[in-house]
């Protein structure tokens, strides 16, 4: 049964937190080790979360530097043989996921599935744009973001801290370095998360496309990732043609 660090970062987000421990808390598996990171909220998330101190492992409240320098020390105080960022206001997709993932296969080095989207009123609307793709490696980012850092389960010996030189896409970078060292990648063919459209990298959306272009083209080249995001342009005209012509 192998144990499954799951990290919850949340700052100022009382509306949504208990939903996300409660998530995690009510798991069929029971080998978790589950952390909390605030970013020293003030509008009553801590008081929250420390009703279930009893029930959560570590809980860290002070201020830090970004979402990712936060995930950061989550990282750091990580003791499971696999690690899941489970942010605040996301879910597991059911009760029964983690212990589902672990049952798809035995000992691999990375876990993944497929996401759920759902919008500020917690309505589903429906998978992502970009599905999750029946083999992942590390070039599967060539064409798009297809697999949300919610929904994927890395063995900590194989995981480096987050890039903060990437304030908006680090889990893209993360995820990438992550999978160049896996040699055994499973895919376990159902939801694992429920995903809370509007993150930081909907806000400032042109920020994060920029700083998404130089991770791809760091790991993809120049000239390839230029030609990947004609690719990718085309395919969202598609998209959105298709969208239209269903909602007709």
């Amino acid at each position: 049964m192998p144990k499954l660090t799951i990290i919850t970062i949340v700052y100022n987000n009382v509306r949504d937190i208990e939903r996300t421990i409660n998530s995690v808390l009510n798991q069929t598996h029971k080998n978790i080790e589950y952390i909390v990171i605030d970013g020293k909220s003030t509008d009553g998330t801590l008081e929250i979360v420390q009703r279930y101190q009893h029930q959560i492992s570590k809980i860290v409240s002070a201020r830090d530097k970004g979402i990712y320098d936060a995930m950061n020390k989550g990282l750091a105080l990580a003791t499971g043989d696999y690690v899941l960022f489970m942010n605040s206001g996301d879910e597991l997709y059911d009760e029964q996921t983690v212990e589902d993932v672990f049952e798809s296969a035995a000992g691999a080095d990375i876990y993944y599935g497929e996401t759920e989207m759902y919008n500020d009123n917690w309505e589903s609307l429906g998978r992502r744009r970009h599905e999750a793709p029946e083999v992942f490696n590390w070039k599967s980012f060539q064409y798009g973001m297809n697999i949300s850092h919610q929904a994927i389960y890395i063995k900590r010996s194989i995981v480096e801290p987050y890039n903060l030189k990437y304030k908006y896409s680090s889990d893209i970078d993360w995820i990438i370095k992550a999978a160049k060292k896996s040699s055994n990648i499973v895919n376990v063919h159902r939801y694992v998360a429920k995903y809370l459209v509007g993150g930081m990298s909907k806000k400032k959306h042109r920020e994060s496309l920029k700083e998404r272009f130089d991770i791809f083209t760091k790991y993809y080249g120049l000239i390839p990732n230029i030609l990947n995001h004609v690719v990718i342009a085309g395919n969202l005209a598609f998209y959105f043609v298709k969208h239209r012509r269903t909602n007709d």
